[in-house]
């Protein structure tokens, strides 16, 4: 099964090289990884998704407390969450692709940000699902590039990992 873990830690050097050191000695991987300031000064909160059963997540998250910089850790899989991915895709696009392209991005609601002579590139906010779903719509006219940001989740209402 796929866990969500959210953790909050101090912005220091090397905290980064410590946590993915600590999934790699546990032979976990690491599906997605997503690090940024929080909105208290000095935190950053990194979203981690990683594959396994529920005792090997909680180990996982044990071995996480037992880093000096890390603060808080929660995993949020089984919470209400608003989860959210962005990524940047270019796609060729010629002069009779390009209206059919640009139909594909309204009817996902993304966005054309840059426009060439014989590519656009679009960007694309929502679950994986709807990412996954357009960047297949695509690929018949030929991604050129794409990036992704991996999972990002926030628990809905109220409630909120501190």
């Amino acid at each position: 099964m796929r866990h969500t873990l959210v953790a909050l830690m101090e912005d220091k050097p090397g905290v980064l090289n410590r946590i993915s050191s600590l999934f790699r000695r546990r032979n976990f991987n690491i599906e997605s990884l997503t690090v940024g300031h929080s909105e208290t000064p000095g935190i950053s909160r990194m979203t981690i998704v990683a594959e396994g059963d529920r005792t090997a997540i909680e180990q996982v998250e044990k071995q996480l407390y037992k880093l000096i910089n890390v603060t808080k850790v929660t995993d949020v899989t089984d919470r209400p969450t608003v989860i959210r991915e962005l990524a940047l895709i270019k796609v060729t696009a010629s002069g009779a692709t390009r209206s059919e392209i640009t139909s594909l991005v309204d009817i996902f609601r993304a966005k054309t940000v840059d426009v060439a002579p014989d590519s656009l590139m679009i960007e694309i906010t929502g679950t994986e699902d709807k990412v996954d779903s357009l960047a297949g719509l695509l690929r018949p006219f030929g991604i050129r590039e794409m990036v992704r940001t991996g999972r990002i989740a926030m628990v809905r209402g109220n409630n909120r990992v501190k």
